[in-house]
């Protein structure tokens, strides 16, 4: 009997194996031959490779359940941050390869899911906690199983799967922050209930506003309301729970709790009925204090025209829920999935300084109170079925994402000489918007799988999917105004000046200043129909590849809607398109544990809804004003990519991979200036190039002492790094067209610079993980460092620098340990997050430097328990 070690030319004589990614990890194969030496052993090229990057063609990367118990990351995207080549900006939104987040899709266990954000129609990933997902992968090259718009990746949420043992678990968390735990803090008072993250109907549209809405007119003083019906609408506004500010001494620690609990059933027919459930309650504060400041250029120099002290208090708290039911008969699997999500910012704000454009002395005072609930309900019907070798999956879902914001408050004072603060009497605003969202999907695959000789085959797939995108979103603002005031009526405090007796002939009285010609309302729809084929074959031994086309048509369609009757000044946009959109991967299996990937597709961008909306909006976490561009088109891109992977031992792996991106008319942030009033749009570039190097590694090794503390020990180190460089393509005679023109071509030279990075699109990432695991004692302990360079997260005005991003080094460090007591297992867990105490950074800087926002973010800690039964 002769061992016999696959080679390449062992496999061409044997005509056996073959480097699909479905492949057996290893096989023995015993034959007797006369006059022929038998063969003992055959191993399979491919045996280290994981099963996830077996199971697929494309470039990939996958985050397991095991990754979310090492690092303790508490929602996806905090998890998704340790992925090579990904970046998320403002907590929430994933930046993959250096794209920003319109050109990322997110799904839940492969349905598309809606946007509670008036920016972005991508779903923020800080609403997913990872006590609901079971993993998270992300698809880094494009395949036709999935929309055409995709740009950087596509990010699939899985949620947890119906266990085949019953649990009940149990655990409480209590934390704190360094700027914000037992510290001084800003607050107001708000309702009762407010701790649950639910109003108790203080913050309800006034029954007397309600009314006057109900008219569809605006609601002033004049044809049809009287001085009397504003007076009234006006008393019937909650004043003192919303609008007095109060500092406290002691902002309370962090807490939360999660439950969850799982069972299957079997039944005599052989089937199995299986339930689960996850409950979850997270109450967080967070304090920022800081400078905010906006410069202008003035003789080549940046000056600052507003600098502002702030400080602002969060109370952020999150409700999460997760009922799963599955049947499974043999060949078929049938699962139920609802998620419910709410997350609730209480947000108290107030900054303090100088403004170019105030009177007097330039010295003011801003305040504000706002109320932001968002929540994300989604419910999936999904199947798998086998039938020889035909495989059928279908899906279909519903998800309603909203985002209610009651009591949006602004109040300007402006500061004496003498330090005293008092109302101007037309510097304030009470405003109530409402978002919703919607998403009805559904989707078949049909796969059929050939067998080619023993061990290759080739399976064909084909598909279709639908998916159609509704948004409403609406908003009212109003004001108390008065002129004439005295000095002593102004310098009241806040509850008294806004009283009923001081509204009235002579004093302050409601008015509605929201926008008109569609300025504060919009409707907007997407709706995607799309059909794909795909044929995946063993194409060689050592050689398997991947080839499918999707033809995808779509229309969208944004619509100003003017509140009072009127006309919008702008026409509906309305995108209709169509395209083909090939993809073609190949993987080289060449050696025992090396393989080569290739891949190149077409793919799309389309704007978002609210970068075509020219509706303002102020985003409480930067206090920049938002406005769309209704004129925006969709943008094309190429993808290349090839990916190195060594997998030299088990879950142990280097992989080094190139891409390549041509984007025709990527979406780019800008600054419009209009007059005193600066805002935040958009605008298509004529082109960009984006091109980096990913390298990532992990690696286990033995204790390297031995002792008490090293015995039993395994080590672990992953790193990750990667490099991007993009260009801007702008030539001497391309064109765009701006919102401040209407639409009217422009020179795309006023607004971008020829070979200048992309927004968002830091040069440098990095990831390290340093830690050990025992699985004796039941502890696992690790060091993670975070790094992204320098980025804009916006082009300035026309010959002013842009706004620079400085994400930092983020250091943390995560502890975990099993123990035993009251004859019971418990888990306890030490998180550690930010503790180098880097600060957020966002400045412009020419000559001078001059602070958008910065601010302290703390190291932050906490403490879990958690038990099962």
């Amino acid at each position: 009997m002769t061992r016999i070690i696959h080679t390449l030319s062992g496999l061409l004589l044997a005509t056996t194996a073959l480097a699909a990614p479905h492949v057996a990890l290893s096989q023995s194969v015993e034959t007797e031959q006369p006059d022929v030496t038998s063969v003992e052993e055959i191993v399979v090229l491919g045996r280290y490779i994981p099963e996830p990057m077996r199971a697929t063609s494309e470039i990939s990367a996958f985050v397991t359940a095991e990754d979310l118990q090492r690092t303790g990351d508490s929602t996806a995207a905090d998890a998704l941050v340790r992925v090579a080549g990904l970046t998320v900006a403002e907590n929430r939104f994933v930046y993959v390869r250096g794209l920003g987040e319109r050109y990322s899709a997110a799904r839940l266990n492969g349905s598309p899911l809606p946007s509670p954000e008036p920016l972005q129609r991508v779903v923020p990933l800080d609403l997913f906690p990872a006590s609901i997902l079971r993993s998270v992968a992300v698809q880094k090259t494009y395949s036709p199983n999935y929309p055409g718009e995709f740009g950087g990746g596509i990010i699939d949420l899985y949620t947890v799967a119906t266990p085949d043992q019953p649990f009940f678990n149990f655990g409480v968390s209590m934390g704190g922050n360094t700027e914000t735990t037992l510290q001084d803090g800003l607050i107001y008072y708000g309702s009762r209930t407010d701790f649950t993250g639910f109003d108790d109907g203080t913050r309800d549209l006034p029954g007397q506003l309600r009314a006057a809405l109900a008219t569809g007119n605006r609601v002033v003083q004049g044809a049809n309301f009287t001085a009397e019906d504003i007076q009234r609408i006006g008393w019937d506004f909650v004043n003192a729970p919303l609008n007095l500010l109060q500092m406290e001494d002691t902002i309370q620690p962090d807490f939360g709790f999660d439950i969850s609990a799982g069972r299957s059933f079997d039944m005599d027919s052989g089937a199995r009925f299986g339930i689960i459930g996850v409950l979850g309650y997270s109450n967080e504060w967070r304090t920022q204090s800081g400078v905010q400041g906006e410069g202008r250029v003035d003789v080549d120099t940046l000056s600052a025209t507003r600098q502002y002290d702030f400080m602002s208090t969060d109370n952020n708290i999150g409700w999460d829920g997760l009922l799963g039911l599955s049947f499974e008969t043999g060949d078929h699997l049938i699962q139920w999935t609802n998620l419910y999500v709410r997350r609730t910012t209480k947000e108290t704000r107030s900054r303090q300084g100088f403004d170019f454009d105030a009177p007097g002395n330039n010295l003011v005072r801003d305040d504000y109170t706002a109320w932001y609930v968002r929540t994300l309900l989604n419910t999936q019907l999904a199947g798998e079925h086998t039938f020889g070798d035909l495989g059928v999956n279908w899906r279909g879902a519903w998800a309603r994402s909203t985002r209610d914001a009651p009591y949006e408050k602004t109040i300007r004072y402006s500061i004496d000489d003498d330090g005293v603060a008092f109302h101007e009497g037309q510097r304030n605003s009470t405003s109530f918007s409402e978002l919703t969202d919607d998403v009805i999907s559904g989707g078949i695959d049909l796969s059929y799988a050939v067998a080619l000789s023993n061990l290759r085959d080739m399976t064909f797939t084909v598909g279709a999917e639908t998916y159609e995108n509704t948004r409403d979103a609406e908003q009212r603002i109003f004001s108390f105004q008065g002129s004439g005031l005295t000095p002593e009526f102004q310098r009241q405090r806040v509850d008294f000046f806004f009283a009923d007796f001081n509204q009235g002939p002579g004093l302050i009285r409601l008015v509605e200043t929201t926008g008109g010609g569609g300025a504060a309302a919009y409707d907007a729809e997407l709706t995607v129909n799309a059909a794909y084929a795909q044929v995946e074959a063993d194409i060689l031994p050592l050689v398997s590849g991947s080839v499918g086309v999707r033809y995808e048509e779509a229309e969208q369609t944004v619509v100003s809607r003017d509140l009072f009757g009127g006309a919008s000044p702008f026409q509906p946009t309305q995108l209709e398109n169509d395209y083909w959109l090939p993809a073609a991967t190949l993987t080289w299996n060449f050696a025992d544990d090396m393989q080569f990937r290739f891949g190149a597709s077409q793919t799309i961008g389309r704007p978002q809804f609210r970068e075509l909306a020219p509706q303002q909006y102020l985003d409480p976490d930067s206090d920049r004003l938002f406005i769309g561009n209704p004129f925006l088109t969709d943008s094309e891109l190429l993808n290349l990519d090839v990916r190195y992977e060594w997998y030299f031992q088990r879950d142990q792996y280097v992989t080094v991979g190139l891409f390549y991106k041509d984007i025709d008319r990527p979406v780019e942030s800008v600054i419009n200036d209009t007059g005193s009033v600066t805002q935040q749009t958009y605008l298509n570039a004529p082109g960009a190039e984006l091109w980096g190097i990913e390298l990532d590694v992990k690696k286990y090794f033995d204790s390297p002492m031995t002792g008490a503390f090293w015995d039993g020990k395994r080590w672990l180190v992953q790193a990750n790094y990667t490099h991007v460089q993009s260009e801007l393509r702008v030539g001497a005679d391309d064109e765009v067209f701006p919102l401040s023109g209407n639409g009217t071509p422009q020179l795309a030279t006023n607004f971008f610079v020829d070979g200048v990075r992309m927004t968002g699109q830091s040069e440098h990432l990095a990831n390290l993980q340093f830690g050990w695991e025992d699985d004796i004692v039941g502890s696992q302990a690790t060091i993670l460092v975070n790094y992204a360079s320098e980025r804009s997260s916006a082009r300035g005005r026309p010959g002013e620098p842009d706004l620079i991003q400085e994400p930092g080094v983020m250091l943390d460090f995560v502890y975990r340990r099993d123990f035993g007591a009251f004859g019971r297992d418990f888990r306890f867990g030490l998180e550690l997050r930010n503790l180098l105490g880097t600060e957020y950074q966002e400045y412009q800087e020419l000559g001078e430097r001059v602070d958008i926002n910065r601010y302290d973010l703390g190291t932050s800690g906490s403490i879990s328990l958690s038990t099962s039964f």
